[in-house]
């Protein structure tokens, strides 16, 4: 990676608590106009590590830079270059649109003779040029985060943080929410974006698992489920599919055993050559089995593994 295009880079940063470490020796970096996502479950240290890159936290140890300043030393200077939206963007309910653009925009730094060319530009990217006037509270939870991404991006930063932008947003907002996101890093801004959604994972350039503090694999998502998935997966279309789901369990044939979808996903070394057992054995059990197919893992598969990797091994 060269290092003149790197826009953030952590080296073994900590986090720690009263009782707990909440990030936990982590280091990675991101490229300028790169789309970079960290996923883990709820309480993985994805938002403590933001807080950090942001300078609201100082880290118990370790380094970073973003765009170039130190997290410590230069947090204010981070702050006027960066935008962040939270999955809590404070936004004011009573206000309208134009008046919490006006302000966040105020905040930012942007001179008051700016501020309705500035919503000129960027109130009709995220599809709100109608709502200038219209109070928040009487807008839906996608159209306030596409406020709040429109207040983050104020100044123009060169850095985007979006902390889980689009939970609980219905999907609609959610896609234009991505295509925003595209046309950002398009125009040259880095994103580092957290989430839990698998479906997401995939608009990254490159995606990092963050669990119980600690990073445990990164990489795109195209080499997360071709390089770095050790296990082989079946898809398996059965009916009835709750009593075949007990049977493949008791059978300890795989790993791991998942619903995904309207199909199980049996996850485990040289699965493909278990096929005829599997075959069998739902059979027995007077399960009508319509399809057994080894496929490419999602990435979803990849991520339980690892997270079950970690939980036994520890590594």
């Amino acid at each position: 990676m060269n290092e003149n295009s790197i826009s953030l880079s952590t080296q073994h940063l900590v986090k720690r608590f009263e009782h707990f470490i909440a990030v936990d020796d982590i280091s990675f970096a991101v490229q300028r106009g790169e789309i970079y996502g960290l996923l883990g479950p709820n309480g993985a240290g994805k938002t403590t590590t933001i807080r950090m890159l942001l300078g609201l936290l100082a880290p118990s140890a370790g380094t970073g830079t973003v765009l170039g300043f130190d997290i410590v030393r230069h947090a204010e200077a981070i702050r006027q270059r960066v935008g962040y939206v939270s999955q809590k963007f404070a936004l004011y309910a009573d206000l309208t649109v134009a008046e919490n653009f006006n302000f966040y925009a105020g905040v930012y730094g942007v001179p008051r003779r700016a501020l309705a060319d500035k919503r000129r530009d960027i109130l009709p990217s995220v599809g709100l040029a109608a709502e200038e006037n219209t109070r928040v509270k009487n807008l839906a939870g996608g159209s306030r985060q596409r406020l709040a991404l429109a207040c983050a991006l104020a100044h123009q930063p060169a850095f985007l943080f979006l902390d889980e932008p689009t939970a609980g947003v219905d999907p609609l907002s959610r896609r234009m929410l991505w295509d925003l996101v595209y046309d950002l890093a398009e125009r040259g801004t880095t994103i580092l974006v957290t989430t839990h959604y698998m479906d997401e994972a995939e608009n990254c350039n490159r995606i990092a698992f963050i669990y119980r503090g600690k990073l445990v694999a990164e990489g795109s998502p195209h080499a997360m489920k071709t390089e770095q998935m050790r296990a082989a997966v079946l898809e398996i279309d059965c009916d009835p599919i709750e009593p075949a789901l007990g049977v493949l369990r008791a059978a300890h044939l795989f790993d791991e055993v998942a619903l995904y979808g309207a199909q199980i996903h049996a996850i485990g070394e040289a699965a493909g050559e278990k096929i005829p057992r599997v075959r069998e054995l739902l059979l027995a059990n007077q399960i009508a089995v319509k399809d057994i197919t080894a496929i490419l893992p999602s990435l979803e598969d990849v991520f339980i593994t690892r997270l079950r990797s970690v939980d036994a091994n520890g590594a």
